[in-house]
């Protein structure tokens, strides 16, 4: 894998001098500081070993290893799929993009330089929409976690709109706090959700090499390949899941560039470092879920305790040590939302730098140079987005709707980025090797096909054409939305 992935230096042409001035030193309106000079305001404590951590706290979760064993043996070709078609390119537009343009917001930047305005803020706005709506269910999450590790003594709290609403303000204060408080704080927080992560998985793949040392597995493959046996439009609709479900998110650690000590170098190093990491965990945690499960219901849930809890059943802690298990990824699921909120905080400041969003979201903390204001807007309006969550079925149906959307969010995030390097300005498009633009292509592709499976499921539904207007409808209204908001920021700008 890390051969396949190029280093950071083949897009490095003389980075320190990769942007002419009139592209990194660009106006951003008319007569204000440049993004450049923005940036040099704020703390810069994040270092490569951090963004390497965030880069697989970020990516790594427990589900996906749940959802591909359900392919059976054929989840190898699935993820080498994924990984050849949209991680590869993923991974090389990221670091050619960040070694060109290292700037605060990251894809922000990105698409409006690359593009426009317009590009740069609609594709921030859907960012920003996803990371909302995750924020929002972290507190479910959480507490289904919670029950989990305790018991079926706690089997009520998932239940309990009441304790659902109080860990999600919880979660969503404490992170809030911890945001306000810098990097200086946050990277620990994410570091710690890293090695979380290390653990538990560590154990998982672990698990099937003590099995046949005590003979309770007769034989483990981990790399088993088979073909699947599914039709192809199945086939297409699991591989844009894994895809752009489970191998995304190297591109958000960018929006942090300006909070980073070396961002041309390091962001596109913590890529190169992490990515290797990230596929082999995916691949050998499949096969350790399906060596234990095999054909048995899977958890999709938490499929990780599940398997720890076959793999370990012979042992008379094997509950205690599935609780820790749950305990740690739960641990992972709070670092990860912080990163969620870290990065939904900045955006919005980096838009009232251009006077997109008023410049009472651009404030920053008079000790911590943190955008105080944008943190409490983005608390406030997860918190209340949580909590009406749990409020009558119509307001659950609509959350859920939004839920179901963030994948189309997430789609159009990649199909801008992945159209920068074939299709942005000419300093940025003319750079780009045809072998990245082709790369870039095929993400562009696999980005598309999520969008389309996400809008036409194949899951069972009463209604496909329903759901799909649905889901259109959605889509099409937040985006209402954030162009309404982009007008009258220029209105703003031309005051």
């Amino acid at each position: 894998m890390a051969a396949l992935v190029p280093s950071a230096e083949a897009f490095d042409t003389n980075a320190s001098t990769a942007l002419e001035p009139s592209v990194m030193h660009i106006s951003l309106d008319r007569g204000e500081r440049s993004v450049k000079e923005h940036s040099e305001s704020l703390k810069k404590p994040l270092g490569l070993f951090d963004l390497v951590l965030t880069q697989i706290l970020f990516v790594v979760g427990s589900s996906w290893v749940g959802a591909a064993a359900k392919l059976g043996q054929a989840h190898l070709f699935f993820w080498l799929l994924a990984i050849l078609l949209f991680y590869i390119p993923q991974a090389a537009v990221v670091i050619y993009l960040s070694n060109w343009m290292p700037l605060e917001g990251g894809i922000y930047q990105w698409a409006k330089l690359g593009f426009n305005e317009f590009a740069g803020f609609i594709v921030a706005w859907n960012l920003w929409l996803l990371s909302i709506t995750v924020i929002a269910l972290g507190g479910m999450f959480i507490t289904t976690n919670i029950s989990y590790a305790i018991g079926p003594g706690a089997a009520w709290m998932p239940n309990s709109k009441w304790c659902v609403s109080l860990i999600s303000a919880a979660l969503v204060g404490g992170l809030g706090w911890a945001c306000v408080r810098g990097l200086s704080l946050g990277k620990w927080l994410h570091n710690v959700g890293a090695f979380a992560v290390f653990v538990v998985y560590a154990a998982l793949i672990l698990l099937p090499l003590l099995g046949l040392a005590r003979g309770e597995l007769k034989s483990y493959q981990p790399l088993q390949f088979a073909l699947p046996a599914m039709s192809i439009f199945y086939c297409f609709n699991i591989f844009s899941k894994l895809a752009v479900g489970a191998l995304s998110g190297f591109e958000y650690v960018a929006i942090l560039a300006g909070e980073t000590r070396a961002p041309a170098r390091d962001i596109g190093r913590s890529v190169l470092i992490a990515s290797p990491v990230i596929a082999l965990m995916f691949i050998l945690g499949t096969s350790s879920v399906l060596a234990f499960i095999g054909n048995n219901p899977i958890d999709l849930i938490g499929p990780v305790p599940q398997t720890l809890r076959l793999g370990l059943g012979s042992f008379p802690i094997a509950g205690a040590i599935a609780s820790i298990g749950i305990l740690l990824m739960t641990v992972r699921s709070i670092s990860s939302t912080s990163v969620h909120v870290t990065g939904s905080s900045r955006l919005p400041m980096v838009a009232g730098w251009d006077r997109l969003l008023p410049n009472w979201f651009s404030r920053l903390h008079p000790r911590y140079k943190t955008p105080i204001n944008s943190i409490i807007f983005v608390g406030a309006t997860t918190l209340l987005i949580a909590i009406a969550s749990q409020i009558g079925a119509g307001i659950q149906e609509a959350f859920q709707l939004v839920d179901n959307a963030a994948n189309v969010f997430y789609g159009i995030v990649y199909f801008t980025m992945f159209a920068i390097p074939v299709f942005g300005a000419g300093a940025i498009r003319s750079g780009a090797p045809i072998w990245l633009r082709i790369a870039a292509i095929c993400g562009a592709a696999v980005s598309l096909s999520a969008i389309f499976f996400t809008i036409y499921p194949i899951i069972d539904v009463p209604s496909p054409l329903s759901f799909a207007v649905k889901i259109i409808a959605v889509t099409g209204i937040a985006n209402a939305i954030g162009v309404a908001i982009y007008l009258v920021g220029k209105k703003r700008q031309c005051a």
